[in-house]
């Protein structure tokens, strides 16, 4: 798994105990994994279908830097499913997992459009020659 973004836990991100609010943590990850199949499926026309259980198994506090890390389990004919693990970056220990965030691809028409991919590709892999000489 490839850890794609951290984020430093704030003030503002925290809930009455001190830790960081679920909320916040699963709006980063959303966001974090909706990029995440944009950029697999090469549409940004991509939308939350599912998420699956969401275990937390440890708090993070103010100052934490914690990192977010994805990666593709399952290519459908117009989906991909996603599975997460936050960890906190310094530590490594695990704060969250969710087994299944399933991501659709939307046709012109709003409605589930097939998208051709069935798995991992990595944006310098899509050029043969590399970046063009200037």
């Amino acid at each position: 798994m490839k850890f794609h973004t951290r984020k430093w836990v704030k003030p503002e991100d925290l809930n009455p105990n001190g830790t960081l609010f679920g909320g916040s943590l699963l709006k980063w990850i959303d966001e974090e994994a909706a990029i995440y199949a944009i950029i697999q499926l090469e549409s940004q026309s991509v939308v939350t279908k599912l998420i699956s259980e969401i275990n937390f198994v440890s708090s993070a506090r103010q100052g934490d830097i914690i990192e977010l890390g994805l990666t593709a389990t399952d290519f459908g004919r117009s989906s991909i499913t996603l599975r997460c693990e936050v960890r906190n970056k310094i530590t490594r220990k695990s704060i969250l997992t969710i087994d299944r965030l399933v991501f659709v691809n939307l046709g012109a028409d709003g409605l589930p459009a097939p998208h051709g991919k069935t798995e991992i590709t990595y944006i310098r892999d899509r050029f043969q020659d590399g970046p063009a000489a200037s």
